[in-house]
């Protein structure tokens, strides 16, 4: 597509979704909606915007497209072993020593189709259980939110990184696999916009994995600003293993290991 072509289809696609394609990587949202128009065997986007304004199902698959969901159990496993040996430690002791707090305020931003809020209900479980939490988990992608509120089904490759005790104590026995039904006792699955809506303050952790890397510079710096005025002093962010937060000090955050920040 030319510049003239995405700047109508950038007007068209905040009109329909209310999604700003301004704050997302010029050449990769290019090329994202150009093999979406093949997938869709619409001969031009002229003729796909028609299709769309009068089929709502074909609407909403494009506007869970335009969400990106790359997701599975304990993605980057070594990255959750650090929560579980160094970063739960450390929320649970800060926790105790401010007891008002009522428990840990944890958030898995971007939580697409439910894994990532359900690894962390399996670590506190596995290292915590007594610990009282509270987790919610947010995606702009509705499909991906019923998936997770519908706890699957999950594919081989969605619980690939699962151990053979942990399948069978947190999943269900035959596929199509669906998590337990305890594990989403302290969940709260939320629709949100993260450019756009307010946060939840006070939280201990956020989780917040390979969604920022698709934004521009800009829109990342808006968005670390935003996730440590929602963490309390002491949180911490939890990032991609490829997502270096520069000039971390500028938002109040100070590097904390491989992948984790914690507000000053």
């Amino acid at each position: 597509m030319d510049a003239n072509d995405y700047i109508q289809i950038k007007a068209s696609i905040k009109r329909s979704f209310n999604i700003d394609l301004v704050h997302y990587k010029d050449e990769q949202m290019k090329r994202r909606l150009d093999s979406w128009l093949v997938r869709a065997h619409a001969e031009s986007w002229k003729e796909y915007f028609q299709l769309l304004s009068t089929d709502t199902t074909e609407l909403e698959r494009f506007r869970n497209y335009l969400t990106i969901n790359v997701t599975e159990f304990f993605r980057d496993t070594n990255r959750w072993d650090s929560v579980r040996q160094d970063i739960l430690p450390y929320l649970i002791k800060n926790s105790k020593e401010n007891p008002q707090a009522g428990g840990l305020k944890l958030w898995s931003a971007g939580c697409s189709i439910g894994t990532e809020a359900y690894t962390m209900a399996i670590m506190l479980d596995e290292s915590a259980p007594t610990q009282k939490y509270t987790l919610l988990a947010t995606d702009l992608d509705r499909g991906a939110l019923l998936k997770a509120k519908a706890r699957g089904p999950y594919s081989q490759d969605d619980i690939r990184s699962l151990t053979p005790l942990q399948r069978r104590k947190y999943l269900t026995a035959a596929a199509p696999f669906h998590a337990v039904e305890s594990l989403q006792k302290n969940i709260r699955f939320q629709e949100q916009n993260l450019i756009a809506d307010r946060f939840e303050t006070g939280f201990d952790l956020i989780v917040c994995r390979n969604v920022v890397i698709y934004f521009t510079t800009e829109t990342k710096d808006i968005l670390y600003a935003k996730f440590s005025a929602a963490l309390r002093p002491g949180g911490v962010l939890f990032v991609g293993g490829t997502e270096i937060i520069s000039g971390s000090s500028k938002f109040g955050l100070q590097s904390f290991g491989i992948s984790f920040y914690k507000k000053a």
